[in-house]
């Protein structure tokens, strides 16, 4: 395996739309979402190692999920494992990490890929991710990998691409907001835009340079942590500082900022599993179109149902159609699919009646 190849998996965020499952204790990449045997950042790492060398694999997660990355991931090393002591979205944590890895190693060509997606087609996954290795390596580019859009989704961004030369690989005209369902329409005939999918490939050197031209106040600060990168001193610094800086995604910061974007559109099938709509989608289904997880079921005039439980509970449902119907420990929710959305709402709610100690 090549040694210039290295990883950042993004394990921090919280997952609150897959609540009563996922938790901020127990967030929902540290779960067994789809019964498969392997948690998804299990499934992630695994998938990442196909190409990239595992000890080149950062974990880049908050500092309460320290020992849940060490329990599910034994191979690590401290090295490895990457923590935010405060939520500050995508860019300072894949900035720090950057600068982390470019005094290890500046010739190094990095990916960074959530940790909670789920692919099928790993094999077409690698290949992909070669090719824009292979060009990173090269040129002066942010790269992306774009999802062909299979529907006018209104939950994700889109990348607006030229159509001037006919490659594989793409310029990245814009990225474009999530649309409301006629712009996303729209979008889908016009035919060069894709979903936008939050991976992101680069050679350290360019990536540094791109914050260091369009976010000068954010790169300052990690900037004064360089000495200290890699050695004991660098906990206390990072302790010190991190919570200064500004909360801000890496799409804002340097993506949308910068000229050298361009974008493969993907050739495997993916989900982000954001909802329990879109694991529900990727699930088998029943005669009756019910997707289940862990449960025997005994199920009467009941039909489009997303149901979770521990394994082997025993669940009846009776004249129930289009439901999340979820139990975990001493919460069970049971919610329409179409009001998915609202789960965060409703978890706020739970949370100021019943305490926090449930999400």
């Amino acid at each position: 395996m090549n040694k210039n190849y290295y990883a950042i998996l993004m394990a921090g965020g919280v997952g609150s739309r897959f609540w009563p499952i996922s938790t901020q204790e127990f967030p929902k990449q540290f779960h067994d979402m789809l019964g498969t045997g392997d948690t998804l950042i299990q499934k992630t790492f695994q998938r990442l190692s196909k190409l990239i060398p595992k000890e080149n694999i950062f974990i880049l997660t908050n500092e309460r999920y320290n020992d849940l990355v060490f329990e599910q991931l034994p191979e690590v090393t401290k090295r490895q494992v990457v923590l935010e002591p405060a939520m500050r979205n995508t860019a300072p944590c894949i900035l720090y990490a950057a600068l982390k890895i470019q005094k290890e190693n500046p010739d190094a060509v990095m990916i960074v890929a959530p940790s909670d997606h789920w692919i099928e087609d790993e094999q077409a996954f690698t290949d992909n991710v070669q090719q824009a290795f292979d060009y990173c390596s090269k040129n002066d580019a942010l790269m992306t990998l774009g999802i062909k859009p299979t529907f006018p989704n209104t939950g994700y961004g889109y990348i607006e691409y030229n159509t001037t030369f006919e490659t594989d690989i793409k310029q990245v005209k814009q990225f474009r907001e999530k649309p409301d369902y006629q712009t996303a329409k729209k979008f889908l005939e016009q035919g060069n835009f894709l979903w936008n999918a939050g991976i992101f490939m680069w050679h350290v050197k360019h990536v540094v340079d791109a914050f260091k031209k369009n976010q000068e106040q954010l790169y300052k600060l990690f900037e004064k942590g360089i000495p200290v990168y890699n050695t004991e001193d660098e906990v206390h610094f990072i302790n010190e500082n991190y919570e200064k800086a500004e909360n801000i995604s890496v799409d804002y910061a340097i993506m949308e900022a910068s000229k050298n974007v361009y974008v493969i559109p993907a050739t495997f099938d993916w989900n982000d599993l954001g909802t329990w709509g879109s694991l529900y989608d990727k699930l088998e289904k029943d005669q009756n179109q019910n997707a289940i997880v862990n449960a025997r079921t005994l199920l009467e005039d009941a039909s489009g149902n997303m149901i979770r439980t521990q394994k082997n509970k025993v669940v009846v449902v009776d004249g129930l159609n289009n439901y999340i119907i979820v139990d975990k420990d001493e919460v069970l929710l049971i919610y329409p699919k179409a009001k998915e959305q609202d789960i965060k709402i409703v978890l706020n709610k739970v949370k100021n009646i019943f305490g926090n100690s449930l999400g």
